[in-house]
């Protein structure tokens, strides 16, 4: 049986990899799914394609903030990003904008 830290690689490398059937496999059928946009408990919710909708969760690594999850909503038409919408908590960069304000 594989440990913790190889299904949890195993997993991330078929989601990256669009290995979505692979992805499923490795999910548990009411995994629990928490995030900024949704909330759900069911791997069929969590593992889906929806034509050129693409959605990508990372924590952003930055020097002046360690950690930051983002979210980015790609629109692919004609084989190219089309659109990309982003979303995270600007709250920890704040004080990095009002200091170039000189506020």
């Amino acid at each position: 049986m594989a440990d913790g830290a190889q299904v949890a690689e195993g997993f991330f490398d078929a989601w990256t990899s669009k290995d979505f059937e692979r992805a499923r496999e490795l999910l548990h059928d009411d995994v629990a799914f928490e995030g900024p946009i949704d909330t759900f408990s069911d791997a069929d919710s969590y593992v889906f394609v929806d034509g050129d909708d693409v959605c990508v969760i990372y924590d952003l690594k930055t020097a002046p903030v360690p950690s930051s999850r983002t979210c980015e909503w790609y629109r692919v038409h004609g084989g190219k990003v089309a659109s990309v919408s982003v979303v995270f908590d600007a709250r920890p960069f704040a004080s990095l904008f009002q200091a170039r304000q000189g506020h």
